[in-house]
């Protein structure tokens, strides 16, 4: 259980730590200078709530963060967005993103960004896919800045038919920079993209699939859950894998087992994992209580194996 990295997705709930927001309505309605003004000091705060995020977990014993994806607010909306570079000229922003990463790194929290729904690589509509390489090039921009490895991306649409859906993905990906492809990976979802289905397209274009235990059991493949975590890790070439975990808000025996619970039942996280090397995220809707709950179950679990 030890060689298991806890994951923490985006927010806590017992901790005074906020990421603000914006909204374009609000931005929109003040003066250029003005509304620099604001998104930069939303920027500047949000690389402090960072930084307290990493000593936070760290101190829970959490060992890494999945940062929200709208850390930069509007980065990439057609009117109000903006680069770093033009919001904040100094660069002071950009050091102190770049001094939470190196906090990061000091303390072994691992880092990731996991896009919206919004970010539909393989989209049959051109100009969605000319949105989703935006957006991910703007997130791997505030990746590489904060030393974050991982963009967790799913397969997006299935219209067509998983096949053709699968080639579009492909060539999605293979219109991003090397700044972003060397960060994405791909996850299976709950209703179209398996693990099965998923790994031709990571092997063949050298991206990693983070496998979601609780997705398979909702859109199960042939894959039994140790032959999928075996086939997910080997697709990490060596780096330390990344898994999902939650369970299901309403029980696996409801109609719709899809929703997350507040937290995560011991028993569905697959007893092959314990002992494994790699960072498991936690989604669930109690954030770090969910987190912290888990370790100690595991731990005691382990202690009475």
């Amino acid at each position: 259980m030890t060689a298991i990295r806890f994951g923490l997705c985006c927010q806590f709930l017992d901790a005074p730590i906020r990421f603000r927001t914006a909204t374009h309505r609000y931005v929109w309605s003040l003066t250029p200078a003005r509304r620099r003004s604001y998104l930069r000091q939303i920027a500047a705060d949000n690389a402090a709530a960072l930084s307290a995020a990493v000593t936070a977990c760290r101190s829970l014993g959490i060992g890494a963060f999945r940062i929200n994806s709208q850390i930069l607010p509007l980065g990439t909306h057609p009117r109000s967005g903006y680069t770093l570079e033009r919001l904040d000229p100094t660069g002071a922003v950009a050091e102190a993103f770049h001094r939470a990463g190196e906090l990061a790194r000091a303390e072994d929290v691992r880092l990731s960004f996991h896009p919206d729904q919004f970010v539909v690589l393989n989209s049959e509509r051109s100009e969605v896919v000319r949105s989703a390489v935006e957006e991910l090039e703007f997130q791997a921009t505030i990746a590489e800045l904060v030393g974050a490895d991982t963009i967790v991306l799913h397969g997006g649409s299935g219209a067509g038919g998983v096949e053709a859906a699968l080639d579009r993905l492909a060539r999605g990906i293979d219109r991003l920079s090397e700044r972003a492809r060397r960060r994405v990976a791909l996850e299976n979802d709950d209703r179209i993209f398996t693990p099965a289905a998923l790994l031709p397209v990571c092997r063949a274009e050298g991206i990693p699939l983070v496998y979601d235990a609780h997705h398979h059991r909702c859109h199960a493949d042939a894959l039994g859950v140790d032959e999928a975590t075996d086939a997910a890790a080997a697709t990490w070439n060596g780096r330390e894998p990344w898994t999902h975990i939650s369970s299901p808000r309403d029980g696996w025996a409801s109609p719709n087992p899809r929703p997350h619970a507040d937290y995560v039942d011991p028993a569905d996280v697959p007893r092959s994992w314990l002992g494994r090397r790699m960072t498991m995220d936690i989604e669930a809707k109690e954030k770090d209580r969910a987190v912290v709950r888990l370790m100690a179950a595991l731990r005691r679990r382990k202690r009475s194996a």
